[in-house]
């Protein structure tokens, strides 16, 4: 398919939208409109429609004061978003590999979005027969392990916000149902700073959670490990715990934390 035919399915608005947000640099953090204007190839009526959308949509801001316009926080969620998860995948994927051959346990590190846990890398341990989860996986945050380690940070608003309900769904039988019992659990694993889930998803899985921190101190992602145990031997947990830790601690790390 040649250039020319390519061209012909270019959005014109969508192009001068981001023709204008290209013209805003280190030389240029702030505009007036005229300023921006006088950048850009196209009329003067047409380039305040642009602006005036652009603001809308929250990719420029404008100044009140100064009656200046620069990039809105939309254009830096794009962007830092997408860097800081590709980041969380690229510095913990070895550092899990090294967490698996040092507790000869599978391997994981997770996000949350939302009410859900996603796998973002694992590891799966030499001659593991556990049905484990893949990359991409996702599981209700409130029925495991790595959820209640995510979770463990949200305000009382934003947790009523994500579970209205008195009573959490879909549930089995054994589990922690009730609202109010489950914010309290989460604000012990706050305290304690880690989560070990013995059978607390699948009976005859344990597993053993650390979180891990970004630059401001936030909860990014979760490390941890599955140990195919009903529950864990004492003389092997606080070894296990330690691997989990030191992992933990050294991807947040090399995100930023010091």
């Amino acid at each position: 398919m040649s250039d020319e035919h390519e061209c012909r399915y270019i959005i014109p608005g969508l192009e001068r939208g981001l023709t204008l947000l290209q013209n805003f640099s280190q030389q240029h953090r702030e505009m007036t409109f005229a300023e921006l204007h006088r950048l850009v190839a196209m009329p003067k009526a047409t380039a305040y429609r642009v602006v005036q959308t652009l603001e809308h949509l929250g990719f420029l801001q404008r100044n009140p004061r100064t009656n200046t316009f620069s990039l809105g926080i939309n254009v830096l969620r794009l962007g830092l978003e997408h860097i800081a998860s590709m980041d969380v995948v690229q510095v913990g994927q070895p550092v899990i590999e090294q967490l698996r051959d040092r507790s000869l346990c599978s391997s994981h590190l997770a996000i949350r979005d939302g009410k859900d846990v996603i796998y973002v890398a694992r590891v799966s341990a030499v001659g593991a027969k556990i049905n484990e989860v893949r990359v991409g996986t996702r599981l209700p945050a409130h029925r495991t392990s790595l959820g209640r380690m995510l979770l463990s940070e949200v305000s009382r608003s934003e947790f009523e916000s994500l579970y209205p309900e008195e009573i959490l769904p879909e549930c089995a039988e054994g589990e922690q149902a009730h609202r109010e019992a489950f914010w309290e659990m989460l604000q012990q694993d706050k305290q304690r700073g880690y989560v070990v889930g013995e059978s607390f998803y699948h009976y005859g899985i344990s597993s053993i959670v650390y979180p891990v921190f970004n630059r401001e101190k936030r909860v990014e992602a979760v490390v941890s490990i599955m140990v195919p145990v009903v529950e864990i031997p004492e003389q092997d947990r606080e070894h296990l715990m330690k691997e989990v830790r030191e992992a933990a601690g050294k991807i947040s790390s090399f995100l930023g934390v010091h």
